[in-house]
C-alpha cells in the first residue's frame, strides 16, 4: 500500500518544491493533512504541506488511534464531535480504502463525583446533538460483559466512540487535498524561515518557497519549527505506553457471536484504557510516575526520531496492568505481544495550540496535539477557518497558542506537562488548584498576602488570592475534589462578600493587561474598532470589540487621562489575544504607538461603602468626582492612577501603581482601613459579586460564541457613528431580529451552582445554555448567567437549568442587576 502511495505521488508530481504558495503547512501528520484538506476544501487549493520524513513519521505513527467524543471543554467537545462525524464518511469521500471501527465506549465510575462529571458531559453532548447516556451497573454488564463492577457506582456510554488507523486517516486526508489540487513534498526537511517583502520565505533542503500564510504542524518537532520564527513555543515530549496483548479465545467468540467489537473501555479513575484489537486487547495506561523525554541538556532531542520509539519500561506500568488484569480478568489468559512506547507532545494545560502564532504576522500554529488523531479532523476544519476567513465557527479559546504568555519557560512546561499526563482523565473541580508550577509571577505583596491566609489561584501565571482561609480550615487538596459550593472556602467568601457589602474589601490583581495606546488620532481609531464610543478625558468606560461577524472579540476598560492617549486595560488571561488584536489594526504609518506596560503595574480594587472614608485618611486625590472618572493621585506620597469603579458593584475604586511601591501603598490602605473595618478578599468572593450585578466574565458570557447584540450589549452600540468594525453585520441583525439574548436567572437548587454551558430547557425543549453561574451571598440566591431563545427572555419565566444531570426550576430577572439595580451604592 505505502508503495502504491508513493508511486501516486511521483505520479502527481508531489516531489518538486514549488516557488511559491499561498499557504506552507510544515508537518505531515494527521493535523497537518486535515488542516491542508480543510483549506483545500474551502477552496485554498495553492496550498503546500512540507514534511522531513514520510507522512505519518512522528506521533501519528505510534498513535494507539482512539477517537472519543468526550471532553469536560464544550469548544474540544466539539472539535472532535466533527471529527467523528468527518472520519465515518471520509473513505467514500476522497475514495481511500480506511479501517474505522466506531464501537462505542464505557468510562467507569468509581465515585459519586465521578457520576456527576459524566452527567454534565452527557449533557454537553445532548446539546451538541449526541445521545451519551449515563449508565448502572446492570446496563454496564450488558454492554461490556467482562468487567468486573462490585466498586463501581455506574459508567457513561459514549456510541460514538471507536478507533481508526491513523495512517490510513493521514493518506486519506493527504489524498483528498490532493485531488482538489493541492501539494505534499515529502522527504523535505525545512531548515529555516525569513521574513521579506511582507511574505514569508521558508527554507528546505529541496530549496526555498515563499507564502503569504505558514502553519507549523510539526507535532513533538513544533517548538524546534517555532524557534525558527522566534517563537518558544509551550511544548514538552512525554514517553507514552501501550501493551498489545495476545488472542483471547473468549473474546474472540463474544465478536463472533455478537458481530462486532466490545465497547472501548476507560477506567479513568485508574487511568488507563483497554480496547480490543482484533481478538486481543490494548492496554494504554497514563501513570502518575512518568517520564518526560528531551527535557534536559543532557538528553537533546535527536535531528529526526521519525518511526521511532523509546526502549520499554514496563515496570512503571506493573500497577496499572495489575488493575486492568482486576478489572477485566478475561486479559489474564493473554500473552504480551509487543509493547509500543513513543513520544507524544504535551501543552501546559494538555490542549493543543491552534491559531495565530503569538506576535509573528500570517504564522499559525495547529500543534503540540496529546490527542491529535481524535481532534485531527476538527483541528483541520478550525485552521483553515483561522487562515481563510480570519475567524472560527466555534470560540476556541481553549486551544489558542495565545492563552500562554511568556512566563511559559521550559521548566514550568515540563512540570505542568507532566502533571496534566499523569491525571489524565482527572476532574476538574471548581475550587480545586492543580499544584504544579506554581509561583511563576507574584504580586509584590504576595508574602503580605501569604501571611494573611491567602489561597491562590494563577491568572496567566499570576498568582492571586481565591479566598482567605482561617486557622484550623481544611486546606487539604482533598477537600477540594468536589462540584459543590461547599467547602473550607464557603463560609470565606461568604465572610468576604459581606465585608464588601457592609464595611469594606481590598483585592490585590497583579497582571492586569495595560496597552498605552497614543498618537494624534488615537482616539479616532480606537472608536473605528469598537462599537461605542471613547471616554472624554477624565473618564473611563467600558469598550466593545466586535468582529466583521459582530460577534464579541473583548471587553476593554478604556481610560482617558490626556488629550492624546487613551489606557486600555483588560484581562490578565487576554494580555497576548487582546495585544494581537489591537496590533493587527494599526496603521502601518506608525502614527499611532501601543505600548503593553502589563508587567510594570499592580492594582488594588478598593471598594465598600466605606472606601471613601478610608481613602481619605491616607490618599491625595479628589473624592467627589463621580463613578466612571479617572485622576491621577498619591497614596502615602507615592503617585498612583485611581479609577472609580467597581467590579464587585459597590462604592469603590480601581487603584493602579508601579510594582515597586505597591507594598508601601497596600500596607497604607490597610493601616487606614483598620478602623472601618477593611478586609482583604479574594477572586472567588469578586466572581460572586460581578454575579449579582450581571458584569460579564470574558470567554465565558463574552467569546465570539455571541453577537454584540445577543451579549445584552446593544447599550454600548453607538448607531450614529459612520463606522466601526462590525458595523454592517451587527446592523443586518438588529434589522432581521435576534435569536437568543443574554439573560439572568435565579436557579432554585440546593448544593450545586450551574457551571459554563449547562442547558437551559423550557416544556421539554433546550433553548439556551449557561454562560457562566455561581451563589451570591449578597441576595442568598444561585445565579446563573445565559443566552435563551429571544421569544423566552420576558422576565418571570420560568425555566429548568441542568446542573449535573438533574433540572432545576430557574426564573428570568429583569435586565437590570440583582443587586442595587439602580447603581444607588456605586453611584454614592
Amino acid at each position: 500500500m505505502a508503495e502504491t502511495v508513493n508511486q501516486a505521488e511521483r505520479a502527481a508530481g508531489g516531489t518538486t518544491l514549488p516557488a511559491q504558495a499561498r499557504v506552507v503547512i510544515i508537518g505531515g501528520g494527521a493535523v497537518g493533512a486535515s488542516s491542508l484538506y480543510h483549506l483545500a476544501k474551502a477552496g485554498w487549493t495553492d496550498c503546500v504541506l512540507i514534511e522531513k520524513n514520510e507522512l505519518t513519521a512522528g506521533s501519528t505513527w505510534h498513535a494507539a488511534g482512539n477517537v472519543p467524543t468526550f471532553s469536560a471543554s464544550w469548544s474540544i467537545m466539539n472539535m472532535q464531535r466533527y471529527s467523528t462525524e468527518l472520519y465515518r464518511g471520509l473513505d467514500e469521500a476522497v475514495d481511500y480504502p480506511m479501517n474505522y471501527h466506531v464501537t462505542g465506549s464505557v468510562r467507569l465510575a468509581h465515585s459519586r463525583e465521578r457520576m456527576l462529571e459524566f452527567e454534565r458531559a452527557a449533557g454537553m453532548g445532548r446539546y451538541q446533538g449526541m445521545n451519551l447516556e449515563v449508565v448502572g451497573l446492570g446496563d454496564l454488564k450488558s454492554r461490556y460483559p467482562f468487567v468486573e463492577t462490585h466498586d463501581l457506582e455506574g459508567a457513561l456510554f459514549d456510541p460514538y466512540d471507536g478507533d481508526i488507523d491513523p495512517a490510513q486517516l493521514t493518506q486519506a486526508l493527504a489524498k483528498g487535498a490532493r485531488d482538489m489540487g493541492a501539494k505534499i513534498i515529502r522527504f523535505c526537511p525545512v531548515t529555516g524561515a525569513r521574513r521579506e517583502n511582507g511574505e514569508w520565505v521558508i527554507e528546505t533542503a529541496k530549496g526555498e518557497i515563499r507564502c503569504e500564510f505558514v502553519v507549523n504542524a510539526a507535532g513533538y518537532y513544533a517548538g524546534e519549527v517555532g524557534r525558527m520564527f522566534g517563537r518558544k513555543v509551550p511544548i514538552m515530549v512525554m514517553e507514552h505506553q501501550y501493551i498489545l496483548f495476545e488472542e483471547i479465545d473468549e473474546l474472540k467468540a463474544w465478536s463472533e457471536t455478537e458481530g462486532r467489537k466490545l465497547p472501548l473501555l476507560r477506567d479513568v479513575d485508574s487511568s488507563y484504557y483497554l480496547r480490543q484489537e482484533k481478538n486481543g486487547m490494548n492496554l494504554g495506561p497514563y501513570e502518575r510516575n512518568c517520564r518526560a523525554h528531551w527535557a534536559t541538556p543532557d538528553e537533546p532531542m535527536p535531528d529526526d526520531f521519525s518511526f521511532q520509539l523509546y526502549p520499554d519500561d514496563l515496570d512503571r506500568l506493573e500497577w496499572y496492568l495489575n488493575d486492568a488484569l482486576a478489572r477485566v480478568p478475561v486479559l489474564a489468559k493473554a500473552g504480551l505481544s509487543k509493547v509500543i512506547n513513543g513520544p507524544i507532545p504535551y501543552a501546559p494545560d494538555g490542549n493543543p495550540l491552534i491559531g495565530p502564532m503569538p506576535g509573528v504576522p500570517n504564522a499559525f500554529e495547529a500543534c503540540v496535539f496529546t490527542f491529535g488523531i481524535a481532534q485531527a479532523g476538527g483541528a483541520g476544519k478550525v485552521l483553515a477557518e483561522w487562515i481563510t476567513e480570519g475567524a472560527t465557527e466555534w470560540d476556541m479559546w481553549s486551544c489558542d497558542p495565545r492563552r500562554f504568555t511568556g512566563f511559559t519557560n521550559p521548566d514550568y512546561c515540563v512540570a505542568k506537562g507532566m502533571e496534566v499526563y499523569g491525571h489524565e482523565y482527572a476532574m476538574h473541580f471548581p475550587f480545586h488548584r492543580w499544584p504544579a508550577g506554581a509561583n511563576q509571577r507574584l504580586s509584590p505583596i504576595h508574602e503580605t498576602l501569604v501571611a494573611s491566609g491567602a489561597q491562590f489561584g494563577a491568572y496567566n501565571g499570576w498568582e492571586r488570592a481565591n479566598w482567605y482561609a482561617r486557622e484550623g480550615d481544611d486546606l487539604s487538596e482533598e477537600a477540594t475534589q468536589t462540584w459543590s459550593r461547599h467547602g473550607p472556602w464557603y463560609e470565606r467568601i461568604r465572610e468576604e462578600c459581606l465585608a464588601v457589602r457592609d464595611h469594606a474589601g481590598i483585592l490585590d490583581l497583579p497582571g492586569f493587561s495595560r496597552f498605552a495606546v497614543r498618537g494624534e488620532k488615537a482616539v479616532e481609531w480606537i472608536e473605528g474598532l469598537i462599537t461605542g464610543k471613547v471616554p472624554k478625558v477624565g473618564r473611563v468606560g467600558l469598550g466593545y470589540f466586535a468582529d466583521d461577524k459582530g460577534r464579541i472579540i473583548t471587553e476593554m476598560s478604556l481610560a482617558r487621562i490626556e488629550e492624546e492617549g487613551v489606557l486600555c486595560i483588560t484581562a490578565a488571561t487576554a494580555q497576548w489575544h487582546d495585544r494581537d488584536w489591537l496590533e493587527k489594526h494599526l496603521p502601518q504609518d506608525g502614527s499611532i504607538t501601543l505600548k503593553d506596560d502589563s508587567e510594570n503595574y499592580d492594582c488594588f480594587i478598593l471598594t465598600g461603602p466605606n472606601s471613601r472614608d478610608i481613602l481619605a485618611q491616607c490618599a491625595d486625590l479628589d473624592l467627589t468626582l463621580p463613578w466612571l472618572s479617572v485622576q491621577r493621585g498619591r497614596v502615602d506620597a507615592h503617585d498612583a492612577l485611581f479609577m472609580r469603579v467597581s467590579f464587585a458593584g459597590e462604592l469603590g475604586w480601581e487603584i493602579h501603581c508601579r510594582n515597586a511601591v505597591a507594598g508601601e501603598i497596600y500596607d497604607c490602605l490597610m493601616e487606614a482601613g483598620e478602623k472601618y473595618g477593611l478586609k482583604p478578599f479574594g477572586m472567588f468572593a469578586l466572581n460572586a459579586l460581578r454575579l449579582e450585578k450581571g458584569y460579564r466574565a470574558w470567554k465565558g458570557d463574552l467569546s465570539t460564541d455571541y453577537t454584540i447584540l445577543q451579549g445584552g450589549l446593544e447599550r454600548f452600540v453607538n448607531w450614529s457613528k459612520p463606522d466601526f468594525k462590525g458595523k454592517t453585520a451587527i446592523e443586518a441583525e438588529k434589522q432581521r431580529g435576534v435569536a437568543k439574548r443574554f439573560v439572568t436567572l435565579i436557579v432554585d437548587c440546593d448544593e450545586y451552582d450551574a457551571p459554563y454551558m449547562s442547558t437551559l430547557w423550557h416544556m421539554g425543549k433546550v433553548v439556551g445554555e449557561t454562560t457562566s453561574g455561581g451563589y451570591g451571598h449578597r441576595i442568598d440566591r444561585s445565579i446563573a448567567l445565559g443566552m435563551l431563545r429571544e421569544d423566552l427572555t420576558e422576565p418571570g419565566t420560568r425555566l429548568e437549568v441542568e446542573i449535573y444531570g438533574k433540572r432545576y426550576d430557574a426564573v428570568v430577572q429583569e435586565d437590570q442587576p440583582l443587586w442595587d439595580p439602580k447603581n444607588e451604592r456605586i453611584r454614592a
